[in-house]
């Protein structure tokens, strides 16, 4: 596994989790699960994502400002979470803030797969792209 491979499989948690959790309603214990395991599995990839994806990629020009902004985007999902949990979830304005999470998931994930990968897959060797995804799955674990 390489470490595209690795973060495409928790990419794929990620969106299938905030798919769901827009589709909920008031303040259930469904709603309050899935926010949960969200904001876990976002915290947990975002840290790891950093460190062993978006950290190696700060020191090659090439995938410099990519990183930088991959690194941002995880700032702002950060910040709508914390808007989400100061929000009473049976209000309209909890179920807002939640496609808007939803909306910014799946466009940093999308940039991530779509444009970041292709640069990093030239500025890593393969020999990198495995001990970063072995390094990135343990953490994970």
């Amino acid at each position: 596994m390489n470490i595209f491979e690795a973060l495409r499989h928790d990419h794929d948690k990620q969106r299938s989790l905030v798919d769901a959790l827009i589709e909920t309603h008031g303040d259930s214990p469904n709603r309050q699960s899935l926010m949960d395991n969200l904001k876990h599995e976002l915290e947990e990839h975002a840290k790891f994502e950093e460190r062993y994806f978006y950290n190696p990629l700060m020191f090659d020009d090439l995938t410099h400002e990519k990183a930088r902004h991959g690194i941002a985007e995880h700032h702002e999902l950060d910040e709508l979470i914390e808007q989400l949990e100061e929000t009473d979830m049976s209000s309209p304005a909890w179920l807002v803030t939640a496609k808007k999470l939803h909306h910014l998931v799946h466009h940093h994930l999308a940039e991530e797969e779509h444009e970041i990968f292709q640069l990093a897959g030239k500025a890593l060797t393969e020999a990198q792209k495995q001990s970063l995804a072995e390094k990135y799955n343990n953490a994970m674990n």
